[in-house]
């Protein structure tokens, strides 16, 4: 048998390495394996080794080694084993005599050892010998002719030392060396490797509290590896989790775990990494009030982090399943003498300083357990022991605290220092919220401080004092709409990628009308619609916050007006009246009785829209129908009689209540009515000056039978109308168009989204028109009219922030939107249209007008008011 030449063998084992590095970064860890150990059989056989290769076979061997090393660890999760090879290894490197090419094997091993400590939660012993790396680095890098092949280790290695110094909360130590990464990798066109740092400094961002920024980041370095047909790291895909969760979008993250989870499952040796997205999706489970998924994706987390070593990450899951725990026994009212104890144990059996925060968050629930069984005195000596938080400390490690100080000073009887808490808590959450982009990010941020906002409530209800409990609604409820709206126009990329989704359902439909298979039209279509989504969510920005609406403003403002703002407080629902310039508070019984009628009725107003509906079965609906308005009418108007008297109306609702068209109630039946989110967001639109406007667009989108005629019976009312119908009525004309208008009327097909809400749409002859578009409007219409579905505020969130297709108007600037809030027959959407602007035309003001029109036929005329009218 012909022997190889040594340097042939040399080279091709070096080749194997290399595969096997690519391989497992696509992790196919065990094919890596194998390469490796066949490069090794083939060094093996050289043995022994002449003179001349006897260096670059030491070398290779040793890089070779390092590399198995690395790999069996990932594989086994044993730490330990990979941290004794790597030392082996060491041994190995010492006896290389040519000391640059000992400086060049000694950096990428401390760099490995560090990696492998980072990897299980051992950060500041990782930073020495990311250190060292650096050292060897440099001394590398001077003796060499070529520096410029070998920067990668350096980029890599400041990249890994930033990440240590985010972990530990060294900010400005961080940010220095992920610049300097990023920099370098751009110099020297490691565009992978500059991808790499951006996702890093995305989290330095997130730590900071800055989440669009954060997502911004996320976003370019995802793209960068789509650029260069690189797998999408599964860390990055977790990161952008944690944003959202941080933003309270706590829906969204789960969707995207669950995708990536599905995608994780097929792939062999992942347990650290599943392990880690069961962690996230247990605590998005957590904030959505899913427990039973908490519990399981955090036994799993837990079970798969103790199998590869990581005591930190399990204890993290640890911390969650106590939380669901804690949560049911707190919402139960049964509280076990065991589980405060278990909670103060858990605390003390975390691993520190790793888990410092974590081992607070369970004193602190242990703190709410004693406070609930009575033992004030523990729990004053536990929280005693809770750090104060820091500067990258958690939004929620906040809120919780403020939260036990809080309950506890009620519990001592103290009501006033626990108000006083949540006040103090509530601006540390706006801080928050100031610094948020989208209409999403800005609308989800409340999840962090509903049990603080609730606690208020319930605190002033005991005392029955209205004129409180009207402020502590305000400084609580819809604070989306505190923003004023910037004339920041649509981002070009967002707009492009909106483009590509409305191209998509555009084929979808084509292909469902032609019978052809759509399910790969679908998938893409919802991958876009995400990345749309992930854009949106950093490239809007929004005004300087508006004062809360303090009761003297809305009374002045009302006149003769009322306001009604209605309120939940466990199962109580109140309503606080403003009216004559005095308020009054009004308790109205069961919450879930009257969220239980409202959605019976809205399921009714449904069934009731078809125009053809045969007579036998529109008689047992419209009875139901009735029922149910009667009931609300009796439960949510009519307590409220004396004091309103035949007032127009202000309604701020609040949960389901948001689904009740108000025209249809006995009580309200031909009454102006106005809904708005708050009293803050009515008082905004009340008190918006839009330049005086003229024009009037009037759209007609396809596939509705009654709209050609709906449309020239408004051209009698509106002559010099833009009218839009047809071909003409694209997209891009329309938003042209609507632009800086008085009025902007829609006749066309719509449809909510309910995952989505920003992305719900308005079908128009070139494809959907989205909500999200209408935000990015300079000057917004000043009237929005849709006559033909229900898209008013579709999406209710903690907090009662609104989201949806009319929220994106008036949180963009739009003074009257008017929408139905159930479906609507086209015959009898024209027809109430023809009566609106009749009416229109003689009251001028548009609630009025649409009182007049609803209550010709109330319960197929489901519209409302919203913002100001």
């Amino acid at each position: 048998m012909t022997k190889l030449d040594p340097s042939e063998v040399i080279d091709r084992v070096r080749k194997l390495q290399q595969t096997a590095s690519d391989v497992s970064c696509l992790g196919r860890f065990h094919e890596g394996v194998r390469l490796l150990r066949k490069g090794m059989g083939l060094l093996d056989g050289m043995y022994p080794v002449e003179r001349e290769f006897r260096t670059d076979w030491m070398v290779t061997r040793i890089r070779l080694s390092s590399t198995l090393v690395a790999l069996n660890s990932e594989i086994s999760g044993d730490i330990k084993a990979g941290l004794a090879g790597l030392d082996d290894v060491r041994l190995l490197i010492n006896g290389v005599d040519d000391p640059v090419v000992r400086a060049e094997l000694s950096a990428a091993l401390e760099h490995n050892y560090g990696a492998r400590l980072m990897s299980v939660g051992r950060n500041e012993d990782s930073l020495g010998y990311f250190g060292t790396s650096m050292e060897y680095r440099r001394y590398w890098l001077d003796h060499t002719t070529e520096p410029e092949p070998r920067m990668v280790g350096l980029v890599q290695t400041l990249a890994a030392r930033g990440w240590v110094h985010t972990k530990l909360g060294n900010v400005g130590q961080a940010r220095e060396d992920l610049n300097r990464a990023i920099e370098l990798a751009e110099k020297f066109e490691l565009r992978a490797d500059a991808a790499d740092g951006r996702r890093f400094l995305g989290t330095l961002a997130l730590r900071t509290g800055d989440v669009p920024e954060a997502l911004r980041l996320y976003e370019v370095s995802e793209r960068s590896y789509r650029a260069l047909d690189l797998d999408v790291p599964s860390q990055l895909r977790l990161e952008q989790a944690e944003a959202l969760l941080a933003a309270g979008l706590a829906g969204e993250a789960g969707e995207h775990l669950d995708d990536l989870m599905e995608s994780m499952r097929s792939l062999p040796s992942v347990t650290r990494e599943l392990a880690y997205i069961e962690l996230h999706r247990a605590e998005a489970a957590l904030r959505a009030d899913d427990l039973a998924l908490a519990r399981q994706m955090a036994g799993s987390a837990r079970r798969r982090m103790l199998k590869v070593g990581c005591q930190t990450c399990a204890g993290n899951a640890k911390i969650i399943g106590l939380q669901a725990d804690v949560l049911e026994a707190l919402r139960s009212g049964e509280i076990p003498a065991s589980l405060p104890y278990r909670a103060i144990r858990t605390a003390e059996t975390l691993p520190l300083p790793r888990l410092t925060d974590q081992a607070a968050t369970a004193r602190m629930l242990a703190v709410r357990l004693d406070i609930r069984r009575g033992n004030l005195k523990r729990a004053v000596e536990t929280l005693h022991k809770v750090p104060r938080p820091g500067q990258l400390t958690p939004i929620d490690y906040r809120m919780l605290r403020r939260l036990c100080r809080a309950e506890l000073a009620v519990a001592q009887g103290n009501r006033a220092k626990a108000l006083t808490e949540i006040r103090s808590g509530l601006t540390e959450l706006d801080a928050v919220r100031d610094r948020m982009g989208g209409l999403d990010l800005v609308s989800g941020t409340a999840l962090h401080g509903q049990e603080l906002a609730d606690l208020a409530v319930k605190l002033v209800l005991e005392r029955s004092d209205a004129r409180r409990l009207f402020v502590w609604l305000e400084r609580t409820r819809a604070q989306t709409y505190r923003y004023e709206p910037l004339s920041a126009g649509t981002d070009p990329e967002l707009a492009a990628r909106v483009a590509e989704v409305r191209g998509l359902g555009q084929a979808i439909q084509e292909a469902q009308h032609d019978g052809h298979p759509s399910a790969g039209l679908r998938a893409k279509y919802n991958e876009r619609l995400r990345e749309a989504q992930r854009l949106g969510w950093h490239t809007g920005r929004w005004g300087r916050p508006r004062p809360v609406a303090g009761l003297g403003e809305v009374v002045a403002r009302l006149g003769e007006r009322a306001m009604v703002s209605f309120a939940a407080s466990g199962n109580e629902l109140v309503a606080v009246v403003v009216a004559g310039g005095e308020c009054r508070l009004v308790r109205l019984g069961s919450a879930e009785s009257a969220a239980e009628s409202a959605r019976v009725l809205n399921v009714d107003l449904d069934a009731l829209a078809p125009d053809n509906l045969p007579e036998r079965l529109a008689e047992v609906v419209m009875a139901s129908a009735r029922k149910q308005a009667d009931k609300l009418d009796a439960q949510l108007i009519q307590p409220l009689a004396d004091t309103i008297g035949d007032r127009e109306l202000v309604i701020v609702p609040t949960g389901p209540l948001y689904a009740v068209p108000w025209g249809v109630l006995p009580g309200l039946r031909g009454r102006p009515t106005v809904v708005a989110p708050s009293a803050t967001a009515w008082l905004a639109a009340e008190l918006t000056k839009s330049p005086r406007a003229r024009k009037i667009v009037l759209v007609r989108g396809p596939g509705l039978a009654g709209a050609r005629g709906e449309l020239e019976k408004l051209t009698t009312h509106y002559r010099t109308a833009t009218t839009m119908t047809g071909a003409k009525a694209t997209v891009k004309s329309v938003l042209r168009a609507m632009d800086g208008a008085k009025l902007a009327h829609f006749a066309a097909h719509g449809a909510h989204e309910p995952e989505n809400a920003l992305f719900s749409r308005l079908e128009l002859a070139d494809g959907a028109l989205f909500g999200h578009e209408m935000a990015g409007l300079r000057q917004p219409p000043r009237q929005v009219v849709f006559a033909a579905c229900e898209l008013a505020l579709n999406r209710i969130r903690p907090g009662d922030e609104a989201l949806g297709f009319a929220s994106a108007l008036l949180a963009s600037g739009s003074r009257t939107v008017i929408a139905p809030l159930s479906r609507v027959g086209d015959l009898a959407s024209a027809a109430a249209m023809d009566d609106y602007y009749r009416a229109l035309a003689v009251r001028d003001r548009p609630a009025l007008a649409l009182a007049d029109a609803i209550a010709v036929d109330p319960f197929r005329r489901p519209f409302v008011c919203l913002g100001s009218g």
